[in-house]
């Protein structure tokens, strides 16, 4: 048996997968994120996608936070057009959200349980500006 990292995982060649051996929790966010059996991503794939999610996330704020109730009306554009807007960045940051913390899963990355409470929290305060904006549309 060799002792040589597996270059995707850092675990020894020939040791079980991670998620072989995991904790029923762990096997059941694995089915619950819909992951196959022993594909697995690197610790960086994952840190690339929390990244672009964060990045999703953080435009949506500056956009409908700063841009649009304080930029655009000053030069006399974005009437009305903030909700639309911030649905559709809502919905991409979170589907990059799921993305994530699907990739720090499949890595087995250490930190995956805290980035899925960090990634569910803010995914919570995504659906609930979205139904807001929905909201604002409607009326």
């Amino acid at each position: 048996m060799s002792t040589t990292a597996e270059p995707s995982t850092g675990a020894p060649t020939g040791a079980p997968h991670p998620a072989t051996s995991a904790s029923p929790a762990d096997r059941f966010m694995r089915r619950l994120l819909r992951l196959p059996e022993g594909k697995t991503s690197t610790a960086a794939e994952a840190r690339s996608a929390f990244q672009k999610s964060l990045a999703f996330t953080t435009c949506r704020c500056l956009l409908m936070y700063i841009v649009l109730p304080f930029v655009l009306p000053l030069v006399g554009i974005a009437r009305g057009v903030g909700p639309v807007i911030g649905i559709v960045i809502g919905l991409l940051a979170m589907v990059s959200i799921v993305y994530s913390i699907r990739r720090f899963w499949r890595a087995d990355h250490s930190k995956r349980w805290h980035y899925t409470v960090f990634g569910t929290v803010i995914i919570g305060f995504l659906v609930y500006l979205t139904i807001k904006d929905i909201a604002d549309l409607a009326s």
